[in-house]
């Protein structure tokens, strides 16, 4: 079923992206790649399913002398599909975080049925999406159920609150998801919510790092925060980098890319507000870009600041602007750098721009490990590659799961439970469990 889903998609890719260029404003050749990697995670999930190692399957046989003092009966234990999944679609990413995207792919994977919540930014695509996996289900033989949409804000409410569906998984804003987290564990019977809220995904570059490679750091920061118009949600908004480093300079001197359409009116006026408040804050300066322009286009943007000022104004500084805007803050000691990362709350991600002969990094190491979900070692965090090892996740309010991941395999186990069956016979074992 889900490799249908794979092939209906590709089969319809030229008018799916030609929906989702007229609604998103995204380029084509980003939707191209977007697609295919949407495609890719419903083939890697059924390769996940043909394994079966997904299922954890644990087999402990009757043992009248178990050491414990008292004879151990027949366990089998295994995981089993939670039940109906609404999706709440995320606007960035039209294709992989939508309708077939990420969510919805690990929870028909599990044995999941899915309502789909569709995102108001790209209605029309998300309805031609739908038919599109509605149909392919249907002709690989799904049972009817399988896969359902709502539109609206009402609609979505309704479905989190409604007492068949037994977990709810979320990709957007804080606020939005925090507001959907409270809706459902304050049911009478509370359920999972697996929710994606907000990063800002804080690069620390040591002395030593930025002596050696100003250069290639540089130009990776501008790439990286820029890439999508800074609508991705492991863009890296906040760069620390040492007193007087040759680096500030270069960033300051690095070219910028043209300003790009945002997604919609929403995000571009969310962006415009965040930056107006970075640029009236009176520790703030322009270091590059951040002239006039259009709300729905604006022009990249970096700002710098002093890491103290930072620490001192956590709440107006260290702040999530979605968009192609970034922080820049300078810091005259590395111990420094520890002690910002204490302070620190959940991030999907951190990354060290380093020298293995820095000793700051091991220090720095273990506390960035225990605020963020995934953490790089001088690369750059907005490649977030669909594999078995891939952790998209971290503490509170980067999700509100931190013990899961919402892309690659693992994502399958959000929305399965364990069951064991104690003495059964063969028979009457889930096929799995019996003795083979």
């Amino acid at each position: 079923m889900l490799e249908a889903v794979a092939d209906a998609l590709e089969t319809h890719a030229d008018e799916l992206i030609e929906v989702a260029h007229r609604e998103t404003r995204l380029p084509p050749a980003r939707l191209r790649g977007e697609l295919t990697r949407t495609t890719f995670q419903l083939s890697l999930f059924a390769e996940v399913l043909r394994d079966g190692g997904y299922r954890g399957i644990q087999i402990d046989r009757a043992d009248p002398d178990w050491p414990m003092g008292a004879p151990r009966p027949d366990l089998r234990r295994h995981l089993e599909p939670l039940g109906p999944v609404v999706v709440f679609a995320a606007s960035n990413f039209p294709f992989a975080f939508s309708v077939a995207g990420g969510d919805t792919a690990s929870a028909l994977a599990a044995g999941c049925p899915v309502v789909l919540k569709a995102h108001p930014g790209h209605p029309e695509l998300s309805a031609r999406t739908g038919a599109v996996v509605t149909e392919a289900l249907r002709a690989a033989g799904a049972p009817a159920g399988t896969f359902g949409m709502v539109f609206g804000d009402e609609a979505g409410r309704q479905v989190l609150l409604d007492p068949r569906v037994r977990a709810g998984a979320f990709t957007g804003s804080l606020a939005g998801g925090r507001a959907l987290y409270d809706l459902a564990t304050g049911r009478p019977e509370p359920i999972p919510f697996y929710g994606e809220l907000s990063s800002i995904n804080p690069v620390f570059v040591t002395r030593g790092a930025a002596t050696q490679r100003a250069a290639e750091i540089a130009a990776g920061f501008v790439s990286s925060f820029t890439l999508g118009a800074g609508q991705f949600c492991t863009k890296p908004g906040l760069l620390l980098v040492p007193t007087g480093s040759a680096l500030l300079q270069l960033l300051a001197d690095s070219p910028l890319p043209e300003p790009a359409p945002l997604l919609n009116d929403r995000i571009a006026h969310g962006h415009a507000n965040t930056r107006q408040a970075l640029l009236d804050h009176q520790a703030v300066r322009v270091l590059a870009g951040g002239g006039p322009d259009a709300a729905d286009r604006p022009e990249p943007t970096l700002l710098v600041t002093e890491l103290t000022s930072v620490r001192g104004d956590l709440d107006g500084l260290f702040t999530e602007c979605f968009g192609p805007t970034a922080l820049v803050a300078t810091y005259a000691d590395e111990t420094e750098l520890v002690e910002f990362a204490t302070l620190l709350d959940g991030q999907l991600t951190a990354t060290i721009q380093g020298e293995e002969t820095d000793p700051i990094v091991s220090e720095l190491l273990p506390e960035l490990a225990r605020k963020a979900g995934r953490v790089l070692w001088n690369q750059w965090p907005t490649g977030v590659s669909v594999t078995y090892a891939q952790q998209h996740g971290g503490p509170y309010p980067a999700t509100t799961a931190p013990t899961t991941t919402s892309v690659g395999t693992a994502a399958i186990e959000r929305f399965l439970r364990p069951v064991a069956y104690q003495g059964f016979p063969a028979a009457l074992l889930p096929i799995d469990l019996r003795d083979q």
